[in-house]
């Protein structure tokens, strides 16, 4: 992974890429939104020069965002050699932001649009998104940040960048706390996963079928079990232990994902607590969100 320099006086640069339909075009309005200067489709071997540039400026130009896709493929090779020259050469912060997608979700968003895939443009799109996804195998892992965009909506996918930019520019910890369901898939974009699914289910009380987490009876029926709170009292433990180390390491933000079998009653109860006890200081902000708690009602 290209390492982030943190220095208050350091211009921005964010590298965004990812996955082609995973939603790079609506990261670029929101960093725009945020007064960042975007470039879209610049080849990687011309962002020395950039970088010459925004030094230049002398901090007319602070905060630059370069959108780096397939269109430029012939050029990713060079990208590695050029974010490691920066660090070398100028005290400029450099971040990769990765936007990735399932297979099936892509394929869902290139039949609604019409588009064709641009590594495939006579083929099937399930053939372009596979090879992408070989050829961004490795730029993947050099992401300091990888968004999984499958169940965001366009205004929640702004919202997450937003938040990250926004609080990356005061030097935040963003830790966000999500509540999913197993049988939907684990969300790729976690760093940490915890399964809640031993504990007491809600779902086979009559009356609190229908409800979720977030609703106080079915709160209260989670929380009563000994098992629950042996099992907080560790987690929080383990969290209040790595959160701290994540921070140190220069980490800005953690996702942490709370599953259980339908992602609608103890995930999100569970989410709830944990995101209201890890709470909110001067260097993290803490943010929960429920993916799939009313999956079941639309």
């Amino acid at each position: 992974m290209i390492e982030s320099m943190e220095t208050s006086a350091m211009s921005k640069l964010v590298i965004i890429t990812g996955m082609s339909g995973a939603g790079k075009t609506i990261a670029v309005q929101s960093l725009e939104d945020l007064g960042f200067f975007c470039v879209d489709n610049l080849p990687p071997v011309l962002i020395p020069k950039f970088a010459e540039l925004i030094e230049q400026s002398k901090g007319k130009i602070a905060k630059v965002a370069l959108v780096i896709d397939l269109r430029g493929r012939e050029f990713f090779t060079a990208l590695s050699e050029s974010l490691n020259y920066i660090r070398d050469h100028y005290t400029i912060s450099c971040e990769i932001l990765f936007l990735d997608a399932t297979d099936s979700v892509l394929v869902q968003r290139y039949k609604e649009s019409r588009r064709r895939h641009p590594l495939t443009p006579d083929g099937m799109p399930l053939d372009g998104i596979r090879m992408e996804r070989k050829l961004l195998e490795d730029l993947k892992g050099w992401a300091n940040q990888v968004i999984d965009t499958s169940n965001l909506k366009p205004a929640q996918l702004k919202d997450r960048i937003i938040s990250r930019f926004m609080q990356s520019d005061q030097h935040l910890m963003s830790i966000n706390v999500t509540s999913f369901g197993f049988k939907y898939g684990v969300p790729i974009d976690a760093d940490l996963i915890f399964d809640v699914r031993f504990l007491p289910n809600p779902h086979y009380v009559e009356q609190l079928r229908p409800r979720t987490g977030q609703d106080q009876d079915v709160y209260d029926y989670v929380m009563k079990w000994p098992e629950t709170q042996q099992f907080l009292t560790k987690l929080l433990d383990m969290l209040n232990y790595l959160i701290p180390q994540y921070h140190k390491e220069g980490k800005s933000q953690v996702v942490i994902g709370i599953g259980c079998t339908g992602g609608k009653h103890r995930s999100v109860a569970i989410a709830e607590y944990i995101g209201r006890m890890i709470g909110a200081s001067d260097t993290e902000s803490v943010r929960i969100s429920h993916r799939d708690a009313e999956r079941d009602r639309h």
